[in-house]
């Protein structure tokens, strides 16, 4: 049925990789595939000879070549399409390129290039990857499953596509955000790309223009919704939980509706994670107990306006309430710290709200002072005029929200506003750093969404943090794995956060960026794993035995690019 089998010795390292393929068809397959890196030996065993040049190349030969490759191409999306083809045609290559230029390529694999991917997913599909389970086929899931191409299945991202990024409804486009994602999962967390499954849920598209379109390779119908919809999502985790009872399971952007509710359904039940909710939550409120590092100001003193009420927004917010509910605040005293803005303004409890929105709204009471221009759409400019905050959250893919006056008012009231921008792709960014440095006279503490370049000041140059999700989910995943978890639990995020919140280079210097390099990040991830797999262990949701050192399992699980020998089955 599979191709290959990977094969560990007594230490539970990689030995070598046991094949039936030949020829052509080994050269076609991107997890086996070497290319001039076969040996001789190789060669005459599987049918190689006269398929390569003479010449036998080493990893580091042929990463040489390729980067030079790379800077042939002028812009990010035609590098995002090559590195992609070198991805569909050597992993371990591929793998071994970005691991050592992380910082230049993950924007192009990750956020925010792989946003352009996605739009134009449909033109640019070469070479099919992951499963594509299509709602037609719903009682199929088990042969569907069946026809993936890796024997073992540790961990897979799922999505349906209905909410990617800031750019909306992709349809099936959304499978390049599932690659993406598992990209950083092994670049950043170490996790064994042979192990891993991309899946799209294909329940239809409203986008229109994706309807319309003769090109479009998904199912060009609706969306499905209601108990249709939540039935096909059940058959899909019964039939992925039997086939892989440990398997950790990532959604990734689900609508809205969805999205909660989903989590809400599975997470007592099986290994889960919503990168939306809680990857975005922990690494942003990671971001935020830097910050009050830095300002000097405690978490618990902070009144936060969060704009952009979404999945996204209310899973920060969520994240946050837990840190304050953990300060000793009761319910009302955590939820009354919040401000959150939505389209329709202000969230009161005189809007209709969707669920997870609720708790966050406030009263007529709590505005009944402020003069407002529209009482019925109390907009940001009036909630940052009367609540004067001294933290800031863009989730709303408003360009250019926070603007100069709201800014400079933020900083004539706070002594060291913190103001993250965090809204993808770099285009629908509230705000550029180097206007918070100028607006605010070098006060700000800043964290963005997307990758912006040092900045500037006074004549000294600032590194901004990017509050990338890329410094949490790999390590979350990696400690769940490592644990065997049987969920992922709230103190498990928690104790997440602060593994990633104390690797902060704040704690050196106040006046320096919130969160470590992206080059960083394997180390990062090792430190976020053990936290997770202690705290899994410490409430009994381990199912490994007490006696396992967890970060020497950490460490052997986790995977390096490089050519291991090759033996005929």
């Amino acid at each position: 049925m599979f191709k290959f089998k990977i094969i560990y010795n007594k230490a539970g390292e990689i030995s070598h990789i046991e094949t039936s393929l030949t020829g052509n068809n080994l050269l076609r397959t991107p997890k086996l595939n070497k290319g001039g890196a076969f040996t001789q030996e190789e060669r005459e065993t599987f049918g190689l000879t006269g398929l390569l040049p003479h010449q036998v190349e080493t990893l580091n030969q042929q990463v040489a070549r390729m980067y030079m490759q790379y800077h042939e191409h002028h812009t990010n999306l035609s590098r995002n399409i090559y590195l992609n083809v070198l991805h569909d045609y050597n992993e371990t290559l591929f793998y071994k390129l970005v691991s050592e230029h992380l910082e230049e390529m993950l924007p192009i694999i990750y956020t925010p290039t792989v946003g352009e991917a996605v739009q134009r997913f449909s033109l640019e599909h070469r070479k099919a990857r992951g499963l594509y389970i299509n709602y037609k086929d719903r009682d199929r899931i088990d042969e569907i499953l069946d026809n993936r191409i890796t024997p073992e299945v540790d961990l897979t991202v799922v999505t349906d596509g209905e909410a990617v990024l800031g750019i909306g409804d992709q349809g099936i486009g959304g499978i390049n955000i599932s690659s993406a994602k598992l990209m950083v999962y092994t670049l950043c967390g170490g996790i064994n790309p042979h192990r891993v499954l991309p899946i799209q849920l294909d329940v239809g598209t409203n986008n229109p223009h994706l309807l319309n379109d003769p090109m479009y390779l998904g199912w060009r119908h609706e969306r499905i919704t209601g108990q249709a919809y939540d039935d096909f999502i059940d058959a899909f985790v019964t039939a992925i939980t039997k086939k892989f009872p440990s398997i950790f399971l990532h959604w990734e952007d689900f609508g809205r509706d969805n999205a909660r509710r989903i989590l809400s359904r599975y997470q007592d039940k099986i290994c889960t994670f919503n990168g939306d909710m809680q990857g975005t939550g922990v690494i942003a409120l990671a971001s935020v107990l830097a910050g009050t590092v830095a300002s000097g100001m405690p978490l618990r003193e902070h009144r936060i306006v969060i704009f952009g009420a979404g999945t996204a927004g209310v899973g920060i917010a969520d994240q946050i309430y837990g840190a304050l509910r953990r300060e000793g605040l009761n319910n009302e005293e955590a939820c009354a710290h919040f401000w959150l803005i939505d389209k329709q303004g202000l969230l009161t409890k005189d809007t209709s709200l969707l669920p997870f929105q609720q708790p966050y709204a406030r009263s007529s009471q709590d505005v009944q002072s402020w003069e407002l221009r529209n009482p019925q759409q109390i907009a940001l400019a009036d909630v940052i005029h009367n609540v004067k905050p001294p933290i800031l959250i863009g989730c709303s893919t408003v360009t250019g929200a926070f603007n100069e006056s709201l800014v400079k008012f933020m900083a004539e009231h706070v002594e060291r506003p913190i103001i993250m921008p965090l809204s993808n792709p770099t285009s629908l960014a509230e705000a550029k750093p180097e206007d918070l440095m100028a607006w605010t006279k070098g006060k700000a503490i800043i964290a963005t969404g997307s990758p912006f370049p040092e900045v500037n000041y006074d004549g000294k140059w600032y590194r901004i943090a990017q509050s990338n999700n890329a410094f949490a989910f790999p390590g979350i995943g990696l400690g769940a794995l490592a644990a065997k978890a049987k969920q992922v639990s709230d103190d498990m995020l928690w104790a997440a956060t602060l593994a990633l919140s104390e690797c902060s280079p704040v704690h050196q210097d106040k006046l320096g960026p919130l969160l470590p390099k992206l080059s960083e990040t394997q180390r990062v991830s090792v430190n976020v794993a053990l936290a997770v797999a202690n705290q899994a262990r410490k409430e009994g949701l381990a199912r490994i035995s007490d006696e396992v050192n967890l970060l020497e399992r950490i460490k052997k699980m986790t995977w390096q690019p490089a050519y291991y020998p090759y033996k005929k089955i």
